[in-house]
């Protein structure tokens, strides 16, 4: 429990390495708690768990295996197929279970999840059938710090598939720091009858949000301000970010904005979830008179997404006119290269997001200057590689 954060953004830390961490406290209660995870555990920053628990196995030991036993409550195993079929099986059995994967291969299941989202809307409609444990997976390693392996590594394709589907059973989680990973996996652990995706990255992420605010993102329809880098009164601009990586980005961009605009004044909300249609939860969707109080009702919104732009555009236009919106995201194009060049190359980095704003506010010679700071920050990742 974090109860104070006194400098947002000051210090980083691993959301992979807060949800693995109670992880294992939830493992170490519950010995129907299993995790399905490929081999990468380890490399997902998800290790605490063998702290309390053990891989499943039940054949012949060697001397160079890794810790096994035969009651393990964690089922490795390189094939994402065969381990969400195993993990449906013993969820629809009443136990609980996560499974984990890098994120561009979480769209190997796709089929797999959309019957079992099937089954869960069929089940719900016979009285004989009990509610069912949610199906928890667990999205990291993703496209925005994949700079090591390069674009066959980089796709977020499965949020777009559930965000889309109109049974809304599904929830799409972006916790913005290591303190709403842990809240987000006590949302999940507590859930349904649905499908959670939980996306986050392993690598250090600087800690805006305390316990409190963490946990009323989820209770509270999906978003918040954070006044911490909000002006105070009616924004001029509101920018947004779902998404820890993104999210930064733009808060980092109303810092740039404030030394050129002076006299304008910017809004930072954070979407914490996203279900069918709308901001939020599944449960708890966000109303259009609480969007109107977040977002405003007619300032331009940009807005940085860590999924594909046109998935957060569908959901946006249903609150607000399509003219008010600029979103970016990932576009599609990546390569073996330094993390800001990911974000320039996408156009999601604190630079583009600013430069809507230039372009709003006509200032050419603002365009120019960012994009002079974008070309020179490229050549020199190409030169150097690193930013």
């Amino acid at each position: 429990m974090i109860d104070i954060v006194d400098h947002p953004g000051s210090e980083k830390f691993s959301p992979a390495r807060s949800i693995g961490a109670i992880m294992a406290d939830y493992m170490s209660k519950h010995d129907d708690f299993y995790l399905f995870s490929p081999d990468e555990t380890t490399s997902n920053k998800l290790d605490a768990v063998f702290e309390v628990s053990a891989r499943a196995w039940d054949l012949a030991r060697r001397d160079f295996d890794l810790p096994e036993s035969f009651d393990g409550q964690i089922i490795e195993l390189l094939s994402e197929n065969t381990l969400f079929a195993c993990m449906v099986g013993h969820l629809i059995a009443g136990g609980t279970a996560m499974m984990t994967s890098y994120e561009a291969f979480f769209s190997i299941i796709t089929s797999q999840v959309l019957q079992h989202l099937k089954f869960l809307d069929q089940s719900s409609q016979v009285k004989w059938r009990p509610s069912y444990p949610a199906a928890n997976l667990l999205s990291t390693s993703t496209c925005w710090r994949q700079d090591h392996n390069g674009f066959t590594h980089q796709s977020p394709a499965l949020i777009s598939t559930l965000l889309c589907l109109p049974s809304n059973l599904s929830n799409c989680l972006f916790p913005v720091d290591d303190v709403a990973a842990e809240a987000a996996f006590i949302y999940m652990m507590r859930s349904k009858n649905v499908v959670n995706l939980t996306t986050f990255n392993k690598t250090d992420q600087p800690r805006w949000l305390n316990s409190h605010q963490a946990d009323d993102q989820l209770s509270h329809s999906g978003a918040s301000i954070f006044d911490f880098i909000s002006d105070e009164g009616e924004p001029d601009y509101v920018l947004v970010g779902a998404g820890d990586i993104v999210s930064c980005e733009a808060i980092k961009a109303i810092e740039l904005l404030r030394q050129d605009f002076s006299n304008k004044k910017f809004r930072f909300v954070n979407i914490a979830a996203l279900s069918y249609n709308a901001i939020g939860t599944t449960d708890n969707k966000l109303s259009q008179a609480n969007f109107d109080k977040l977002f405003t009702t007619d300032k331009p919104i940009i807005a940085n997404f860590h999924g594909y732009p046109a998935t957060l555009q569908q959901i946006l236009t249903n609150y607000a006119l399509p003219s008010r919106l600029h979103v970016h995201g990932f576009e599609e194009h990546g390569s073996t290269t330094t993390p800001f060049q990911m974000l320039s190359v996408n156009h999601a980095s604190r630079y583009h997001l600013a430069m809507d704003i230039a372009k709003l506010e006509k200032r050419d010679d603002l365009v120019e200057k960012y994009q002079k700071i974008i070309d020179d920050n490229a050549n020199y990742a190409h030169e150097h590689g690193v930013d």
